[in-house]
């Protein structure tokens, strides 16, 4: 068992003010994996104080000298990547193929994404002809704190701070204290490759702890966080006090419209692209919204596909899905099971309890509900786990319909074939990010949604501003 008690502040590994040990639990096996410290005040405290020394100087350093040194993180990566994806698939349980194909990967990634786009950047730029002298400058927001989840933690991780230390922040990092060693790796990342002290801090700890510590702290500027949409209402209320910056990534219930029309591989893929991470997604395609003509049909495919995907632990190798997180993580999704089989869904697949020839982990049967029906608790509500709710819908219209009367608003899917109608679509669903024919995003392309999925903009040119601050400057001279 790994015994990471230690907190990374100013370029060094530290103790903790007080001994609080919490057991980070393996969920292939039930096991404990590793000893990490929760913190408590005084090392919040002390992270922070690091970060406000370090920010001077750091948001001083020219912008090529910090991408200079935020581009060596990715050696550090590329050297340690194998052992970055089994500690992945130990602390959350994303099967080790997965972690090593689309997990680990998130940070070179973003991080060549981030590259690109801050070689743009207009530090100072004029505001145009018709106002001689007027200029805008770009300047970092200050110290930030970071918060990030245990789904996909490297990738929120890098898309936090990467641009924070690109845009001259300094930043303390509270990574999940539910899969909290690959922040603490990342930290290891950092200090090899030479980051100053004090512009990257980590403290572990709980959301009621250094969460919010770092939400009610006076000198931080700024809160990055990524997580539920209740824990996003208490850190907006929290550091309403100060006044800070709050970008919120949150939660979602993506409506996935496949029409009559739709490329042969589209159920396959939803299915797929829905089971995914074990469905521990916020941007999974959680509601399958199936044109009349074709739903039985779907329905019967993605029966047969969902009872055909495998379950196993993380550490075993081959194309499965892993346990979800923990047991309170696996208790909510089997009480949306039952309460999808209470409130008259139709379940095709799957169904309550764990996989059979299971006893031990945090194991969830790939569930597919069919005859769903807007305003079912499963409709509703974000489950967080491989359970897939199928609708039929009889026109465009009724699936747009269905597909915004939603709380969320953060991804959307189509499949079609009719471009001109999934143009359409593309403009009037409602969320921050709509995918055709499984076509992913493009590299640079922001994470980010609207509603109560949050209004953040994660990755590339926008993922930067998030961190920067624009100030208007008058009488400037551009030739001095």
């Amino acid at each position: 068992m790994l015994i990471k008690r230690e907190f990374y502040i100013n370029g060094a590994w530290v103790a903790p003010a007080k001994a609080r040990d919490y057991q980070v639990i393996n969920p292939s096996n039930e096991e404990p994996c590793a000893v990490i410290s929760l913190g408590d005040q005084a090392d919040t405290d002390r992270a922070v104080a690091a970060a406000k020394v370090a920010l001077p100087a750091w948001r001083a350093t020219p912008p090529a000298e910090r991408a200079r040194l935020v581009a060596a993180i990715l050696d550090q990566y590329e050297a340690r990547k194998q052992e970055f994806a089994e500690v992945i698939a130990m602390e959350m349980g994303a099967p080790i193929d997965f972690a090593l194909a689309e997990q680990a990967p998130c940070l070179p990634w973003h991080t060549t994404n981030f590259l690109r786009a801050f070689e743009h950047i207009e530090w100072i730029r004029p505001l145009g002809d018709h106002a001689p002298g007027a200029a805008i400058a770009l300047e970092p927001i200050g110290v930030v704190g970071l918060i990030t989840p245990w789904n996909w933690p490297v990738n929120q991780i890098a898309l936090k701070a990467i641009p924070a230390m690109l845009a001259g922040c300094t930043c303390v990092l509270k990574p999940s204290e539910e899969a909290p060693l690959d922040a603490m790796m990342f930290a290891e990342f950092c200090h090899a490759a030479g980051i100053p002290a004090g512009v990257f801090n980590l403290v572990n700890g709980d959301g009621a702890g250094v969460g919010s510590q770092l939400s009610t702290h006076s000198d931080v500027e700024m809160i990055s966080f990524t997580g539920s949409t209740r824990a996003g209402r208490a850190i907006s209320k929290a550091a309403a006090e100060t006044l800070k910056r709050v970008t919120l990534e949150l939660g979602g219930k993506g409506a996935n419209l496949l029409f009559a029309d739709a490329r042969p591989d589209a159920v396959r893929w939803s299915v797929a692209r829905m089971m995914e991470n074990t469905g521990q997604s916020c941007n999974a395609p959680s509601r399958l919204l199936v044109e009349r003509p074709v739903y039985d049909r779907v329905v019967a495919e993605a029966a047969d596909l969902a009872n055909a995907i495998t379950v196993g632990p993380a550490d075993q190798p081959g194309n499965h899905i892993g346990p979800v997180v923990n047991k309170r993580q696996w208790d909510q999704i089997q009480a949306y099971i039952r309460k999808g089989i209470e409130e008259g869904a139709r379940l095709v697949a799957g169904g309550p309890d764990l996989p059979e020839g299971f006893n031990r982990g945090f194991y969830v049967r790939p569930t597919v509900f069919a005859d769903v029906t807007p305003g079912m608790t499963i409709e509703r509500e974000e489950i967080f786990g491989p359970v897939l709710s199928i609708i039929p819908f009889d026109s465009e219209e009724e699936a747009v319909a269905i597909a915004n009367d939603t709380p969320y608003g953060l991804t959307n899917y189509v499949q079609t074939e009719d471009q001109t109608r999934a143009n359409r679509l593309g403009r009037a669903l409602v969320a921050g990010m709509v995918e055709m024919n499984g076509k992913s995003r493009g590299a640079g392309v922001f994470f980010g949604g609207v509603k109560q999925s949050g209004r953040a903009r994660e990755g590339g040119i926008w993922g930067l501003e998030e961190f920067l601050e624009p100030k208007a400057i008058s009488g400037y001279d551009f030739g001095s």
